[in-house]
C-alpha cells in the first residue's frame, strides 16, 4: 500500500520551493508516494505548487495583521473555517504523514495530524524559529533545521540539522553563463548584477536601484531585477536592464549573474551558497527576531559576503556594487568562502528520515 503525504505550507518562495524540493526527493526514492499540497488561498503556492506537477487544496486562511487590528475581526471565523477544511481534506486523503514548511496553512494541518497522532515533521529554515513551528515542535516527530543552535527553540532529541533544500534546477543547473545571458537578451561581454528582493519585491533595494539605475550602467554593468508585484520601477527602460515582477527561471538569472543584491532570507543564502556568487545582502529588518540579519552577519563573519543595512540601502548599495564589480580578488575570494558554505542534499536527507519514519508504520 504506497503512503500518502500531506505537506502544507507557503506565503513565500522561501517556503514553497524548499517544499517542492522535498516532494521531489520522496518522489525520487520511492515513486508510489502520494503527496497532497495544502496551501492559502490568494497566495503564491496555489500558483507555483500546479507548476510543479503536484495537486494542492487551498485553505481560507489568514494571518494576524499587526497593522491593521480592524483587519483580524474575521480571523476566529477563519480559523475555525480552515480547521473544518482541514478534516475534510484529512478524511478524504487519508495521510500517513504530514511536514510543515511554515505558513499559514502549516499550524491548522500540523495540529490536526498531532491531534489523531499521525507522525508529523517540520522543516525550520531560519536560525530563528517562527512561533507556530515552535508550538507544533513540541510534539512532532522530528524537525530539521537549516542551522544548528535550535535547541532553544525545539526539544533536542527531535532535532535534526540538514541544512535547507535548494530546488533541484538550481542545484544541479548546468546552465553556462553565456546561455543565462542569451536567456535575458544581454551582453556577455559586461558583468551582470542580478538584483533579487525574494518573492515579494523589497522596497528599499528596489528603490536603491530606481534612484541610482544611471551610475550602475555608466559602470559599464547590466541588470537583471526582480521588482516583485508591488513596485513598478520609474527608470528601468533602456538596453542593458531585464526587468520583471518576477523570474520564473532562476537557473538562468543565477548562471547570468556575476554578482548579487539580495535579502537574506534562509533559502536566498542556501541558494548563494549553492551557486557560488558573489553577493551583497541588505536583510529585511522587520523579519522576526532580526533573522535576516543575523543570517547575512554569519556570512560577512566568514568573509563569504557583503552587507548593507535596509535603512543606508538608499545611496550604499548602486556604489558597493560597482566597487565590488571593479575588483577582481575580492569577487574570487567571496566566491570561494560562500561556495565552501554549500549544502547540496538537504532534501535528501530529510526525505530519508521521513521514508525510515513511515516504513516502521
Amino acid at each position: 500500500m504506497s503512503k500518502r503525504v500531506i505537506i502544507a505550507g507557503g506565503g513565500t518562495g522561501g517556503h514553497i520551493f524548499p517544499a517542492i524540493a522535498i516532494a521531489n526527493a520522496l518522489k525520487a526514492i520511492d515513486k508510489d508516494i502520494e503527496i497532497l499540497f495544502v496551501g492559502a488561498r490568494g497566495k503564491m503556492e496555489m500558483e507555483k505548487v500546479p507548476q510543479a506537477g503536484y495537486k494542492i487544496e487551498g485553505l481560507d486562511i489568514a494571518g494576524f495583521n499587526r497593522s491593521s487590528l480592524i483587519k483580524n475581526i474575521g480571523l476566529p471565523f477563519k480559523l475555525v473555517k480552515s480547521f473544518l477544511q482541514v478534516r475534510a481534506i484529512f478524511k478524504q486523503f487519508k495521510p500517513d504523514a504530514a511536514i510543515g514548511v511554515g505558513g499559514y496553512s502549516s499550524f491548522p494541518v500540523l495540529r490536526l495530524a498531532q491531534a489523531k497522532g499521525i507522525p508529523t515533521f517540520i522543516h525550520e529554515s531560519n536560525s530563528f524559529a517562527g512561533k507556530s513551528n515552535i508550538l507544533l515542535g513540541k510534539k512532532a516527530t522530528k524537525v530539521f533545521t537549516g542551522t544548528d543552535g535550535m535547541e532553544k527553540f525545539f526539544p533536542k532529541e527531535k532535532i535534526v540539522v540538514t541544512g535547507n533544500p535548494v530546488r533541484g534546477s538550481i542545484s544541479h543547473s548546468a546552465i553556462s553563463r553565456s546561455e543565462g545571458i542569451k536567456f535575458f537578451s544581454l551582453d556577455e561581454t559586461k558583468k551582470t548584477v542580478l538584483v533579487v528582493g525574494g518573492s515579494l519585491g523589497a522596497k528599499s533595494i528596489n528603490q536603491a536601484i530606481d534612484k541610482h539605475l544611471n551610475q550602475l550602467l555608466s559602470a559599464g554593468l547590466q541588470l537583471i531585477w526582480q521588482t516583485g508585484k508591488q513596485y513598478s520601477p520609474a527608470s528601468a527602460t533602456g538596453k542593458g536592464v531585464w526587468v520583471n515582477a518576477f523570474i520564473n527561471q532562476m537557473g538562468y538569472a543565477y548562471a547570468a549573474a556575476d554578482m548579487v543584491v539580495a535579502r537574506s532570507g534562509a533559502m536566498t543564502v542556501a541558494e548563494l551558497c549553492v551557486v557560488k556568487k558573489p553577493v551583497l545582502f541588505i536583510p529585511y529588518p522587520f523579519a522576526a527576531e532580526d533573522h535576516q540579519t543575523v543570517n547575512a552577519q554569519q556570512l560577512v563573519n566568514k568573509n563569504a559576503a557583503l552587507m548593507v543595512k535596509d535603512s543606508e540601502a538608499l545611496d550604499k548599495v548602486v556604489p558597493m556594487i560597482i566597487e565590488l564589480a571593479m575588483d577582481e580578488n575580492r569577487q574570487a575570494e567571496l566566491k570561494k568562502n560562500i561556495g565552501a558554505l554549500a549544502v547540496t542534499n538537504a532534501d535528501k536527507a530529510i526525505a530519508g528520515e521521513i521514508l525510515k519514519t513511515l516504513q516502521g508504520l
